[in-house]
């Protein structure tokens, strides 16, 4: 990169910006007394570059459109490195945050495109130690800000049941590529729903790890306390036994703390709901403007066929969690994705510098062609953080352990809750003579039910029910924190009970890696 020392013209606009009232030879002289700090930086940086690891190379493609009928594949690949270990024989395609050494990685925008990390993500390692052969990378949404399937860089994801609907965000394409067969298992990410919304309306099953259950470490960050990854699979074992590989510390994540042990996720799975008490949470159904009555039906029907013992509960803080977490994500993405660069500063743990500086050009150069979500996000959270100092945020992160508190208490009462996903179904792709309000609405006016989950940290499956319209219909089954292994078992046993999940009829003319 290089230290070049800044220009007086620099510091004066730096002086205006932060109300200084510094005339040309002041700032001249802080110019000098900077020089010496400014050598720290560039030591710093040699330092770094003598102990970066050799860059990993790895064959990859970019795949046709006529193979690509869905949007869903953003690279192609054929990495494995061992044959044995418990996800031998299976195919993986993963989200495009993640980073896979020496395979591009542009989160589906515009201003990370060119970059290929040097290095693997803890995940990625993890899987291929498993045994499993990655086929390739899912295109997501620009910087994964949009629970809708239309605002990546590359044009929209196509639902695999309809292809003019939604397949949802931001992990629109690993779900596709699931739904459709192409794939066995894929990774996700989830900070309000990005792993479970795609799940959802692409018909397959998503987890949502506990916060802090599985690292993070190499994946694109958006806001420390928000950040998941999580196991997607046509079927509940397969998430099960995936989340198995993925789960536990890897000692560089600061997102994971006491408790983050993985446990056997497979030895109860198939145990059966009796003797478990299942909470229909009252506040997710009937979303005023939001949800389809269908959709709320099939989703108590799916409660009861389990034959465990049903009953309703109120938790007041799941409608006051949204706002809570709408706070957290706008200041704290913009403040650590936008402004940072994804950078979470005064936190330990790697950092992936290139990816920074890549990233902070690319986004100054690129800006205009930020989808509209992120161009959303920039000036709210610009604003609030810039008229409000933050405060907000502050009081939102105060508040969390009252929504904690409040799912905590129901689930003393009961084992899981359970609740629709999304409210309705995959709502159509919105067209290009639609408006901004359209645009944003069918990316962000869905998250109601998930979003609060990611900030309270807590553990949630997302399951077929059934169809409306054709379409997937999803239930979300939410447990105790560190109890993944119960959200798992209670949506096993739903799947028993419906003898497995339909699949779209809908199969692109592909041919499976």
């Amino acid at each position: 990169m290089g230290i070049v020392p800044p220009s007086v013209a620099e510091l004066r606009k730096i002086a205006e910006r932060h109300g200084l009232s510094l005339d040309d030879d002041a700032l001249a002289s802080f110019r000098d007394l900077m020089a010496p700090t400014l050598a720290s930086y560039a030591e710093v940086e040699r330092l770094h570059a003598e102990r970066a690891p050799e860059p990993l190379r790895r064959e990859h493609a970019v795949p046709s459109p006529e193979g690509n009928p869905l949007n869903a594949w953003c690279v192609r690949t054929d990495l494995r490195t061992h044959r044995d270990g418990p996800l031998a024989g299976r195919t993986l395609v993963v989200k495009d945050n993640i980073a896979v050494g020496g395979v591009p990685m542009a989160n589906g925008s515009r201003a990370l495109r060119g970059f290929v990390p040097r290095a693997d993500a803890t995940v990625i390692t993890r899987v291929l130690d498993a045994g499993v052969r990655i086929i390739g990378k899912g295109t997501c949404e620009d910087l994964g800000y949009s629970a809708g399937s239309h605002t990546g860089a590359d044009g929209p994801v196509r639902n695999p049941w309809d292809p003019e609907r939604s397949a949802g965000g931001s992990s629109s394409g690993p779900a596709v590529l699931v739904a459709t067969g192409e794939a066995d298992l894929a990774l996700g990410g989830d900070q309000g729903g990005s792993l479970r919304v795609p799940a959802a309306f692409s018909g397959i099953v998503g987890h949502k790890p506990t916060h802090g259950l599985v690292p993070c470490t190499g994946a694109f960050p958006m806001e420390n306390t928000l950040d998941h990854l999580g196991p997607m699979a046509a079927t509940v074992t397969d998430v099960a036994t995936l989340l198995g590989v993925l789960a536990g510390p890897d000692g560089l994540d600061p997102r994971q703390g006491p408790g983050a042990e993985p446990v056997d996720y497979l030895a109860d799975l198939d145990s059966g709901v009796a003797g478990l008490r299942i909470g229909v949470l009252t506040e997710g159904f009937g979303l005023p403007g939001l949800s389809d009555p269908r959709v709320d039906e099939a989703v108590r029907a799916a409660a009861h066929r389990l034959g465990a013992d049903v009953r309703e509960i109120s938790v007041p803080w799941h409608i006051k969690g949204f706002d809570v977490w709408k706070v957290i994500a706008t200041d704290g993405i913009a403040w650590q994705m936008i402004d940072g660069n994804g950078l979470a500063r005064g936190v330990p743990g790697p950092m992936d510098p290139e990816l920074v500086a890549h990233f902070g050009a690319g986004r100054a150069e690129h800006a205009d062609s930020f989808s509209e979500t992120v161009k959303l996000v920039t000036l709210n959270g610009a604003y609030t953080l810039g008229r409000y100092h933050g405060a907000h945020y502050a009081m939102a992160r105060n508040l969390v352990p009252e929504l904690i508190a409040g799912y905590d208490a129901a689930l003393s009462e009961v084992d899981v809750l359970v609740l629709p996903t999304v409210p309705h179904v995959a709502n159509p792709l919105p067209g290009k003579d639609s408006s901004r309000a359209e645009y944003v609405g069918a990316a962000l006016g869905m998250v109601n039910n998930v979003a609060p989950l990611d900030a309270s940290g807590h553990p949630a499956t997302a399951v077929p029910v059934g169809l409306v319209d054709g379409l997937p219909v999803s239930m979300m089954i939410v447990g105790p924190r560190l109890r993944d292994d119960l959200c798992l078992r209670v949506a096993r046993a739903h799947e028993v009970a419906m003898g497995g999940f339909p699949a779209p009829q809908r199969i692109p003319s592909t041919a499976r890696a």
